[in-house]
C-alpha cells in the first residue's frame, strides 16, 4: 500500500511519474492530479486518499451490489435487521461491511463498530485484507481480522471480520455484544451451527439493543425461510442475479463421477480453449487424489498443450484466493501459457470471488457430510447431492461466456437448501453454550430449524456424567470451567482432571494434538513401507494417546537444532509441519488459559510408570464413555456403550503391530467412526480397574448388559468391593434414576423454539 504521509512536492512529482508511466493515458495524469491537488481525506484515518483507491473505486461501482447501496443505507437508518440476498461475485462480502462501518461511522461509534462474520479462517483474512486495500486503510488498524489462534486488530479498529465460531465464543464475556453497533452474518445459507445460534440469539439481543443493526447476507433460495422466521415486515435488498453460463449435463453414473471428471478436464484441455477450470468434487480427500492424478497426466500432455496446474482452493486448505486473483484476470500478463485447475468442494464457492480467470466449470453434483448420530456417539460420511441454491452459484462463476458441465441428468431433484449443520453434529457444544448464556441472561435461543430432540437428550445425559450440570440442570462449576476451555467437553473435562493427577503438561499436549489436523501425512503411492517404517519410530507401548505425545516432543526438540530445519526434519519423517504448528499455537492458547483462571501446571515427568498412569487416569475422567474391549483377541473391539462391535484404524500403533505383539484386551479411544471399517481412532490400552475406579458410578450402573460388564462386576467383586456395592445396589439404582429425571428436566429448561 502506498504511503500516504505529508509529502514534499519533489517527492508527490515523483510519485506521480511512478504511478502514471509515459505509456498510459491522460486518464491517470487526471488520477494523479486528483490525488496531488484536491487531497480528498479518508474518514476513517484522516489521510489523503491515495492513486489506488480511486482505481479499486471504479472497479467496486462496477459491482453489482453498488447499484443497491444507497437503497441500503437508507434502510440500514431505519430499521434493526436487514437481509441481502445475492450470489458470489455481486460483490456483497466486501462492499456491506464497508457501509456498515460507514454507519457506525456516523453515529461516532457510540454504539459500537462493525463486524462480518464468515465460515472459514481463511475468508475472513482475504476479506480483510481486500477491504483494508478498497478502504485505504491499513490492516491491523482501522480493518482488522480475527480467527483461531491469530489476531490482527488493535484499539483503532473499526471494521473486523472473524469467523461465526469466535463471534459465538465472544458473547461468552459480552453476552449482549455491546462492542458492535452493526453485525454482519455472511453466508448465513451455509447454516453452520455457529451461524444458526448467531441468528436466534441475535433476534433476542435486538430486543434489549434496539441502537444495534444486524444485517443478514445470503442467497436468495434462503430468504423466505428468513422471513418466515423473523417476520414478513423486515426489508429485503435482492442483488441483481449474474448471467449464468452455458449450461451442459450428462447422463453420468455417480458411482464414476470422479474419474469422469478428471476426464473431462483433460479433454477441456486439448481443445485449447482459454480459460482456467473449476472442478468441485465432493470430499477434501477426493480433491488431493485429483491433485496427484492431474500433477502426473499433466506432465505426459505434450508441451504445445501448455502446463496443467491444479491448485487446491477448498474450505481449510490450498492457497489464497486474492493472491490467485492478482494477475490472473488477463492472459496477456502469463508468460508461459498455463492452464489452472481449481479443485474445490462444497462450501467453496464463496472463494473464488477474487478469481476472474475461470472459464469452465465441472460440477459433480455430489457432497460428503460428516454426520453424527446420538444413539451410538459415532460419526459417519454420508454422500448426497448438493443443494438447488451451491448449484446454481457454481453455474455463476464463470460468467455468460463460459461453461459449467453438471455431471448428472437434469431432471435430477435437488433440495432448495443445505441441510443444516445442527441436525447432522453432536449438540454437547451447544448445549453448553446455550447453558452459559443462560447464566448472562440470554434464556431464549429461536433456532430457525429445531435441533433433534433424541441428539439434545444424548447430549445433556454427556453433559450430566461429566459432572458440567448441578442437581438442577445448571452449569456447575466444572462446566462453567469445561466452557471457557476451546475444546470438546470430553477434552476439556480430561485437562481439567490432570490438574488433579499433576499431568497437566502432558495431556494439554494431548488435547492440542487432538484438536489440530492430523499430523501424518498420506504416504505417496509405493512408499507406503518406508512411511509406516519413519513413524514407528515415534510409537510409544501404551498406546497412540502417548505417541502423539512423543511426536510433539520430538517436533520441538527439532526447532532447538540448529543444523537442520524443522521443515526438512516433518518432510524426512512424513509429518505435517503445518498441523505440527497449529498443536503447537493451541497448546499456548490452552495453557495461557489454564493460567488465566489459575489452575495448576505440573512440570513434566513424561515416561515414569506413576505419569503414565496418571495420564490415563486423567483421560479416562473425560473418555469413560468410549471404552471398548477385545472379544476374541483378534482385534473386534465390543463397545460398552452401544454393543457395536469395531476395528482399529490401520493407522494405529495397534493395527500396525498387532500381528506381533497381538492386540490389548481393554482400550480407550478418541474417535467411532462409521465409514469404511467402522473403525476406532488413536487408542490406548487401559486397566480395567482404573476405569472402575474413575468411571462415576451411577454411568457404570447405566450400562447395557453384556459379557463385559459382567468382566466388571467380577473385578469388583474380586476387589472386596463386591458386599459394599451389594449394600449400595438401592442406592446407586436410586440415584440412577434420580440423575435420569434430572436430564429430562434439564432438557425442559433448555428453551429452544
Amino acid at each position: 500500500m502506498a504511503d500516504r504521509s505529508t509529502m514534499s512536492e519533489q517527492d508527490k512529482h515523483l510519485m506521480e511519474k511512478e504511478i502514471c508511466p509515459d505509456s498510459e493515458t491522460a486518464d491517470c495524469v487526471e488520477e494523479a492530479f486528483v490525488f496531488g491537488e484536491d487531497l480528498e481525506l479518508n474518514r476513517f484515518d484522516g489521510l489523503p486518499f491515495s492513486s489506488r483507491y480511486y482505481k479499486l473505486l471504479q472497479e467496486r461501482q462496477s459491482l453489482p451490489v453498488w447499484k443497491a447501496r444507497e437503497e441500503f443505507l437508507d434502510i440500514l437508518v431505519n430499521n434493526r435487521l436487514v437481509i441481502v440476498s445475492g450470489t458470489t461475485k455481486t460483490g456483497k462480502s466486501t462492499q456491506i461491511p464497508q457501509w456498515c462501518a460507514e454507519f457506525c461511522l456516523s453515529a461516532q461509534y457510540q454504539h459500537g463498530v462493525a463486524v462480518s462474520t464468515q465460515i472459514h479462517s481463511q475468508q475472513a483474512v482475504d476479506l480483510a485484507l481486500r477491504v483494508a486495500d478498497e478502504m485505504d486503510v491499513n490492516i491491523g488498524h482501522e480493518v482488522g481480522y480475527t480467527i483461531p489462534l491469530e489476531t490482527c486488530c488493535s484499539t483503532d479498529t473499526v471494521l473486523r471480520f472473524c469467523t461465526d465460531a469466535l463471534l459465538l465464543r465472544e458473547m461468552m464475556s459480552d453476552p449482549m455484544l455491546e462492542h458492535y453497533g452493526a453485525i454482519v452474518i455472511d453466508q448465513a445459507h451455509e447454516r453452520t451451527v455457529s451461524t444458526d445460534i448467531l441468528l436466534g440469539l441475535l433476534q433476542d439481543i435486538l430486543v434489549h439493543r434496539p441502537d444495534l443493526r444486524v444485517v443478514i447476507l445470503t442467497v436468495s433460495s434462503m430468504t423466505d425461510r428468513l422471513l418466515a422466521h423473523y417476520g414478513s415486515n423486515v426489508p429485503v435488498v435482492s442483488l441483481e442475479a449474474l448471467c449464468p453460463a452455458e449450461v451442459v449435463y450428462s447422463n453420468c453414473s455417480s458411482k464414476d463421477y470422479f474419474y469422469s471428471a478428471l476426464r473431462l478436464v483433460l479433454e477441456i484441455h486439448r481443445t485449447k480453449e482459454e480459460g482456467d477450470v473449476v472442478l468441485f468434487l465432493a470430499s477434501p480427500q477426493e480433491v488431493v487424489c485429483s491433485r496427484a492424478i492431474l500433477q502426473r497426466e499433466g506432465t505426459r500432455l505434450g508441451a504445445e498443450l501448455g502446463e496443467l496446474v491444479p491448485v487446491v482452493l477448498c474450505p481449510g486448505q490450498g492457497r489464497t484466493p486474492s493472491r490467485l486473483g492478482e494477475g490472473m484476470g488477463s492472459r496477456g500478463t502469463v508468460t508461459t501459457r498455463c492452464r489452472l485447475v481449481f479443485l474445490s468442494t462444497s462450501q467453496g464457492e464463496d472463494m473464488f470471488w477474487a478469481v476472474d480467470s475461470v472459464n469452465f466449470v465441472i460440477d459433480v453434483g455430489l457432497e460428503k457430510r460428516h454426520v453424527y448420530h446420538p444413539r451410538i456417539r459415532a460419526n459417519s460420511e454420508v454422500l448426497r447431492s448438493i443443494s438447488r441454491y451451491q448449484a446454481d452459484i457454481r453455474k455463476q462463476l464463470t460468467g455468460p461466456t463460459g461453461k459449467c458441465f453438471c455431471l448428472y441428468p437434469e431432471e435430477r431433484v435437488l433440495p432448495i437448501e443445505t441441510s443444516p449443520q445442527i441436525l447432522d453434529t453432536n449438540l454437547t457444544f451447544t448445549i453448553l453454550f446455550l447453558k452459559r448464556m443462560e447464566i448472562a441472561g440470554l434464556r431464549h435461543c429461536d433456532f430457525i430449524t429445531r435441533p433433534d430432540p433424541e441428539g439434545l437428550m444424548q447430549s445433556l445425559e454427556e453433559l450430566d456424567y461429566l459432572a458440567a450440570l448441578d442437581d438442577v440442570g445448571n452449569l456447575s462449576e466444572i462446566g462453567i470451567i469445561i466452557s471457557e476451555l476451546p475444546l470438546d467437553a470430553q477434552m476439556a473435562k480430561a485437562l481439567l482432571a490432570s490438574c488433579e493427577f499433576d499431568c497437566v503438561n502432558e495431556v494439554v499436549t494431548i488435547a492440542a494434538m487432538l484438536s489440530a489436523p492430523s499430523c501424518f501425512l498420506e504416504p505417496p503411492d509405493g512408499r507406503t513401507q518406508e512411511v509406516q517404517q519413519c513413524h514407528r519410530k515415534f510409537r510409544h507401548p501404551e498406546g497412540d494417546h502417548f505417541t502423539l505425545i512423543n511426536i510433539y516432543n520430538a517436533f520441538k526438540y527439532s526447532q532447538r537444532e540448529t543444523y537442520f530445519s524443522v521443515e526438512k526434519w516433518c518432510q524426512d519423517y512424513h509429518l505435517n509441519h503445518r498441523a505440527l504448528q497449529t498443536a503447537d499455537a493451541i497448546r499456548s492458547e490452552l495453557t495461557d488459559i489454564l493460567k488465566r483462571i489459575e489452575l495448576p501446571i505440573s512440570e513434566t515427568s513424561f515416561g515414569t510408570k506413576t505419569n503414565t498412569l496418571n495420564i490415563k487416569r486423567a483421560l479416562l475422567a473425560g473418555f469413560f464413555m468410549q471404552i471398548a474391549r477385545d472379544v476374541d483377541g483378534s482385534g473386534n473391539y465390543f463397545m460398552l456403550t452401544n454393543r457395536h462391535l469395531a476395528q482399529v484404524h490401520p493407522a494405529s500403533s495397534y493395527g500396525a503391530k498387532a500381528h506381533q505383539l497381538g492386540f490389548p484386551e481393554w482400550v480407550l479411544f478418541h474417535e467411532y467412526t462409521l465409514s469404511g471399517n467402522h473403525g476406532i481412532r488413536t487408542v490406548s490400552e487401559i486397566s480395567p480397574a482404573v476405569f472402575i475406579q474413575t468411571a462415576p458410578q451411577y454411568f457404570y450402573s447405566n450400562l447395557p448388559p453384556s459379557e463385559s460388564k459382567d468382566l466388571l462386576q467380577h473385578i469388583l467383586d474380586r476387589d472386596g468391593s463386591g458386599r459394599k456395592d451389594k449394600q449400595q445396589t438401592l442406592t446407586i439404582n436410586s440415584k440412577a434414576d434420580k440423575d435420569c429425571s434430572t436430564v429430562a428436566q434439564s432438557y425442559d429448561r433448555c428453551v429452544l423454539q
